[in-house]
């Protein structure tokens, strides 16, 4: 059950790089450049992505699945922001991961028939 964990994990590393890691980097360079580095940076997502929800349906059902990966999006992303683009974490996106650890909460409790 650990490994599609860690599988999303690095995958977000991957997607928030090819996502936003442009605008700090590449900001002067042609439009074109930025999205083939994006997309260059994107294949390895997704070469973590896929399998990690191959295996991971395995284990949790797809609204699990889904809930648990923006989790860790947010999380990724609050790292991102502050160690790489020097961007505080907010009170405000405090409070949105919150709602999101809620969502996780109800997702994970969901009562099956």
């Amino acid at each position: 059950m650990l490994k599609p964990i860690v599988l999303l994990f690095i995958s977000n590393i991957f997607m928030t790089f090819a996502w936003y890691g442009h605008l700090k980097d590449l900001k002067t360079a042609p439009l074109w450049i930025a999205i083939a580095v994006s997309w260059s940076i994107a294949l390895f997502e997704y070469c973590f992505q896929v399998p990690a929800n191959r295996l991971g349906v395995q284990y949790f059902s797809l609204p699990q699945l889904k809930v648990l990966q923006e989790v860790i999006t947010m999380v990724v992303f609050a790292g991102f922001s502050v160690a790489y683009m020097k961007v505080p974490v907010t009170r405000n996106y405090f409070f949105a991961a919150m709602l999101l650890a809620g969502a996780a909460y109800l997702i994970f409790n969901e009562r099956t028939r």
